[in-house]
């Protein structure tokens, strides 16, 4: 996450013709990956309600730290559990709330990604639910070591933290066999938000709508839906959706209702269905969600970068002209995740990733500014 300019697009097409690359650096401007909300009020009380609905509960977190080039201790909490002491797989329940987005005043355009879908004729909602973010469907590898058969994001955190888990071989961390919930509906009026030609890419129609009133709403889903507890990962996905904050674009973003072991995490993205397009297919999902995993609770995480305050391992390649992303194809589907940055490009020791590497797909090669 990040409160910076980036590219939303980022999380979207890495491989590119030269030609492609250049218009997309120029998509770029403007595009947020991704923003977060100011503390308010109403996160505090979503806080409350969703702490008494489990008691005691909480995600799996583990808490490490380490000395970074200055000499300074850096602590973290991260999900799941210890990699240095825990040898076995961690699941994290994860719930899918798919968000309509309905604008009467512009010729009724509906956005429903359970039923909007891709040139090949599958859903934007099922070709995320069958994506290597939630399915085991590809082997990965970092710097050309095998990160196994998993999730993006856990074959990701098994090459952050390799020094470790190349020993504790049966280390992971994943998410659940999805639950899809209700869907959030939202009705845009006047001055709320426009559709209009895709800004960041080139042909489809996108929705925008504000930004801060999307984490309004959501803390009000996630007030009034008791199935969200503090030990599950509640993530709402639109489809061809930008948010706005002083301008158009946010693609993605990730929160909690507090800072504390129990509190709740939540994550949006948008899935864009045009390809290539800034937030295409899993781009921010893939930001997003990785940045949840190294720093569920934005504000505990500190770290000594001019470029990144917080340990958010997405924001450092999404400026890229190719938005950091890169393909992957599975079932004949060309998806598009983001790199993301390694442990040691935030100052701790590079031995702890796989082969010192700073980043999954080797896009990084420099350690953070100020570091």
């Amino acid at each position: 996450m990040k409160t910076r300019v980036a590219s939303l697009a980022m999380l979207a097409t890495s491989v590119l013709a030269l030609s492609a690359v250049s218009t997309a650096a120029a998509a770029n401007e403007g595009a947020w990956l991704d923003k977060f909300p100011k503390r308010q009020a109403y996160h505090a009380a979503t806080d409350k309600i969703v702490k008494g609905r489990k008691a005691g509960a909480q995600l799996s977190q583990w808490n490490g730290g380490f000395v970074d080039l200055h000499g300074i201790s850096r602590h973290f909490v991260m999900v799941g559990p210890d990699p240095s002491s825990s040898n076995t797989t961690t699941t994290i329940p994860f719930l899918v709330v798919p968000v309509v987005m309905k604008y009467p005043l512009f010729k009724h355009m509906v956005f429903d990604p359970r039923k909007d879908k891709y040139d090949d004729g599958e859903t934007a909602l099922d070709n995320f639910l069958n994506s290597p973010m939630v399915k085991s469907n590809v082997d990965w590898q970092s710097g050309g070591v095998d990160m196994g058969k998993t999730q993006y994001i856990d074959a990701f955190q098994r090459g952050s933290f390799w020094k470790y888990v190349k020993k504790n071989k049966q280390y992971h961390v994943v998410l659940g066999s999805p639950t899809i919930l209700q869907p959030m509906t939202i009705k845009v009026g006047a001055g709320q938000g426009v559709v209009e030609t895709n800004p960041r890419g080139g042909h489809q129609l996108v929705g925008t709508y504000g930004f801060g009133p999307m984490d309004t709403l959501i803390n009000q889903y996630i007030s009034s839906h008791s199935e969200v507890t503090p030990d599950t990962f509640v993530f709402f996905v639109t489809r061809n959706i930008f948010l706005t904050s002083g301008g158009c674009c946010i693609g993605g973003y990730h929160f909690s209702t507090g800072t504390s072991p129990g509190s709740q995490t939540y994550g949006y993205t948008t899935l864009v269905t045009e390809s290539p397009s800034f937030s295409q297919d899993i781009s921010a999902a893939s930001h997003e969600i990785g940045e949840w995993m190294d720093d569920p609770m934005p504000g505990n995480n500190v770290v000594g970068c001019n470029d990144n305050s917080w340990l958010e391992v997405g924001d450092p390649l999404e400026h890229r002209s190719d938005w950091g992303d890169f393909p992957v194809t599975v079932g004949g589907f060309t998806y598009h995740p983001q790199d993301l940055s390694y442990i040691g490009y935030f100052g701790a020791p590079r031995k702890t990733s796989v082969n010192q590497l700073l980043s999954f797909n080797q896009y990084g090669q420099t350690i953070c500014p100020g570091q």
